[in-house]
């Protein structure tokens, strides 16, 4: 008897063909209170992944994520609110702007840094990652309880770091492997 592979057993190589029509197209901030990511998405050998998709999940700036984000906002080519899609390009870089979330209630009643929740789709990955990117020079990051729970010397891969390119611009590499290994949750 010959098996057939399934659809989440086969990836690649379609995979950017079957999901870049869902994307977003990059967009600048456009708004007071609005932050530009960039950054790239690497391989343990420091090579780009030219066909990942980054699903973008995020609070408004009271800490309140939107219950049903409209189709018009995810298209949005301005600061979107509550959820963004983008695919990386060739070189592996992607970019998004948001409004700059603020700190969200944990369910124990302790507050959250300001984050955006990642997951992270690619080629070769069978189920999605889930990660975090948190703000530069924000004091909540010393109490933010799940902040608390990654050792102090890997918790650089979920901060963001300022572009000097530009003031409302942050830069946030996703590295799927290696020693610099972006740290991904399980839930």
């Amino acid at each position: 008897m010959r098996s057939t592979c399934t659809g989440s057993q086969t990836v690649g190589p379609f995979f950017r063909i079957g999901l870049d029509w869902l994307c977003s197209p990059p967009a600048a901030p456009t708004g007071p209170g609005c932050v530009a990511v960039s950054g790239r998405v690497l391989d343990g050998k420091d090579e780009p992944i030219p066909d990942a998709m980054l699903e973008i999940w995020h609070a408004d700036p009271r800490g309140q994520y939107p219950t049903e984000p409209s189709a018009r906002q995810m298209k949005s080519p301005g600061c979107p609110c509550g959820f963004v899609r983008v695919a990386t390009n060739e070189e592996g870089w992607y970019a998004f702007a948001l409004p700059r979330p603020g700190p969200v209630e944990f369910p124990d009643g302790r507050m959250q840094a300001p984050h955006i929740v990642v997951l992270v789709f690619a080629r070769g990955l069978l189920r999605h990652l889930i990660t975090r990117m948190y703000f530069p020079a924000e004091a909540a990051n010393q109490a933010d309880p799940l902040l608390e729970l990654v050792p102090p010397e890997r918790r650089s891969t979920l901060i963001a770091r300022p572009d000097p390119e530009g003031s409302n611009r942050l830069v946030w590499n996703v590295v799927l492997q290696g020693t610099q290994e972006t740290v991904f949750f399980a839930w």
